[in-house]
């Protein structure tokens, strides 16, 4: 439990002949061995002692400052850690930890606060085994179904007719009477990232209407549509038409009920919406109902996009969303209207 100025002037005065040995180590206040520049060949016993004091005062800091920094990051609050253990979602997990059925080695956990790998996390005395593995699931909703995992007055819930051994929640939501791409995850990090509306991330629908479309309603749901109920202008967006009742539009930006408001506003009925692609990933040749596991670099490309920030809505389509995008509209038009 030497200082470092004490234990660096010891090893100079007991063995200057092993100084480039010596020099090699220095010892922090928590007793471990720390590599450091190595000294110059030729040294008096007086300035070795010096330069292990100046070694010492001048990293120590830094370093102590390091292994907190380090540590830190290593931690998570505890209720995104219950919440990536499959347990609940985080607004449930602050209700247990205030009622006292969290423990965090062997102590009540308290709001707010973090833990790390090393901690020992339990639930009604359960110890809790975290899953690391993160999955990504595309799901074709069905109309009818609530984007909700707990609902008394819902007739069906996501939880109702996914069956999958990982808990996941949705990122983005779909309303009741919509249709089409979810995208289904454990990663709570991926799931703020796409719903994020700052990152500009495109979500692309097919919509059909009561009354046939024009060019000006084209346009000016193309510019922007304010939106009374809201009190906003809803962003510039790309829309072409489909059909004569039939439009295909991409958002960047996620209002509640949005297209069905923007048509509103502008004279017309929403009938049918079919959410077809999120960022880069589609719907495809998905059954209502049914849902894929998404791998691979089509997994890889969707966390690159989440990662990308700040893109301008004019600045074209996102890069990463493939060429088969735009060949599936016939497809995809076709089992829309079959739908209907």
């Amino acid at each position: 439990d030497l200082q470092p100025r004490s234990w660096y002037n010891d090893c100079a005065q007991r063995n200057p002949a092993r100084s480039h040995r010596a020099a090699l180590l220095r010892r922090d206040y928590t007793g471990n061995p720390r590599l450091v520049k190595k000294m110059p060949p030729a040294a008096s016993l007086s300035s070795l002692s010096t330069w292990y004091n100046d070694c010492a005062q001048r990293n120590f800091k830094k370093d102590m400052e390091y292994r907190m920094t380090e540590q830190h990051t290593k931690q998570e609050r505890l209720n995104k850690y219950l919440a990536d253990c499959g347990i609940c979602s985080r607004r449930e997990a602050d209700r247990m930890i205030e009622t006292g059925r969290v423990t965090v080695n062997g102590r009540p956990a308290d709001m707010g606060m973090r833990v790390g790998p090393t901690d020992e996390v339990a639930v009604d005395g359960r110890p809790l085994e975290r899953k690391d593995k993160k999955v990504v699931l595309a799901f074709y909703k069905p109309v009818g179904v609530t984007c909700t995992e707990k609902d008394r007055f819902a007739e069906k819930t996501i939880r109702d007719v996914v069956d999958y051994p990982v808990r996941v929640t949705y990122a983005g939501r779909l309303d009741k009477d919509s249709e089409g791409l979810l995208l289904l995850t454990n990663d709570g990090e991926l799931i703020n990232a796409l719903m994020r509306a700052s990152n500009f991330h495109e979500k692309e629908y097919l919509v059909r209407v009561n009354r046939p479309v024009t060019d000006a309603f084209l346009k000016k749901m193309s510019e922007g549509v304010f939106l009374k109920e809201l009190n906003v202008q809803t962003r510039p967006c790309r829309v072409e038409q489909e059909g004569k009742f039939t439009f295909r539009i991409v958002l960047t930006q996620g209002l509640n009920r949005q297209i069905r408001r923007m048509c509103r506003t502008l004279g017309m009925d929403v009938t049918g919406i079919k959410r077809v692609r999120v960022a880069n990933i589609t719907l495809g040749r998905l059954k209502p109902g049914n849902y894929r596991l998404v791998e691979k670099e089509e997994l890889q490309e969707l966390y690159r996009i989440a990662k990308g920030k700040g893109r301008k809505p004019d600045a074209g389509p996102e890069s990463s969303a493939p060429e088969k995008v735009f060949q599936e509209k016939i497809f995809q038009e076709k089992t829309f209207q079959e739908n209907q």
